[in-house]
């Protein structure tokens, strides 16, 4: 077995920097400050979610510098029918295996529903666990003001936080639904919020699904940078979904997402030929036994 390869297809046990466009001017490691430099530099960067160490490392390698494990993974790998239901725990085991697949980007990891609206005791003993026994670099929370104190007390703390304002998932029930926020008198609410988060410690600002117009004006007000989805292209950064970017859902987009692959219909077609060569005998061949 060569250095780079694991048994059973499993994550490199060493890395590379990787290769993307733009990797050469992208340090080993990235940190909070690594963003803020490139805010004020005026560069762009992307983020994507990952939630097992195998996607981790493909990521990491092409030249991603931020991963969120984020709590979509109730969607994505759960198969719940919202963010609301998932624990700290599942977080934790899947922030671990996120961390386990990276050696440069950043890894953000999300509080899930229920692990800090009590307050900042609460969100702290969840932030504190979320880099402690998960091994994130910081971690993201929704919401604006209201949160603002529950930052705080993270960042006092020596945990490095994102901030989440604009539509944000775990009050999809509070908002009404999957609706775009920060349209007409409540753009200024909507500023208000990232301020306070901002003002609170945060180190950046995701901000999703709001009129470009706003999005763009976050990122002119704000010193930190605005992670935008769903939000134009005015911010600073842009995360997706890595299943939504890849093409790996099935059914319809939201309007914001840009498909980069179809790897439901490749990991399909892979699967009709497995399938095949299964029954009709052709798999295993000569190439795959092992000799007396």
């Amino acid at each position: 077995m060569s250095e780079q390869q694991a048994p059973y297809g499993g994550a490199p046990t060493t890395g590379t920097t990787g290769t993307a466009p733009g990797s050469a001017r992208t340090p080993r490691v990235v940190r909070t400050t690594t963003l803020q430099r490139w805010k004020d530099e005026g560069r762009r960067w992307a983020m994507l979610t990952a939630y097992d160490a195998l996607t981790a490392s493909v990521l990491d390698e092409a030249g991603v510098p931020v991963l969120l494990v984020g709590d979509s993974a109730g969607t994505t790998v759960l198969g719940q029918p919202s963010t609301i239901a998932v624990t700290v725990e599942e977080m934790l085991v899947l922030t671990r295996a996120v961390v386990r697949g990276t050696q440069r980007a950043l890894v953000v990891a999300d509080l899930p529903f229920g692990s800090y609206q009590q307050g900042p005791a609460q969100a702290l003993a969840t932030g504190v666990r979320m880099l402690k026994e998960g091994g994130a670099a910081a971690v993201k929370l929704e919401g604006g003001t209201a949160v603002a104190p529950a930052v705080r007390a993270l960042v006092d703390a020596g945990v490095p936080v994102m901030g989440h304002v604009g539509f944000t998932p775990q009050s999809e029930h509070a908002l009404g639904g999957y609706r775009v926020q920060g349209r007409g008198e409540s753009a200024d609410r909507l500023v208000a919020d990232a301020l306070a988060v901002q003002d609170a410690g945060a180190f950046a600002v995701v901000v999703e699904m709001v009129p470009s117009a706003v999005a763009a004006r976050l990122a002119r007000e704000l010193r930190v940078p605005v992670v935008g989805i769903g939000a134009g292209p005015g911010t600073d950064a842009q995360v997706l979904v890595v299943t939504d970017m890849a093409g790996l859902g099935g059914g319809r987009s939201p309007r914001f997402v840009r498909r980069y692959a179809d790897l439901r219909g490749e990991l399909a077609r892979a699967a009709t030929a497995y399938v095949a060569d299964v029954e009709e005998g052709t798999f295993p061949a000569a190439e795959h036994e092992f000799e007396d």
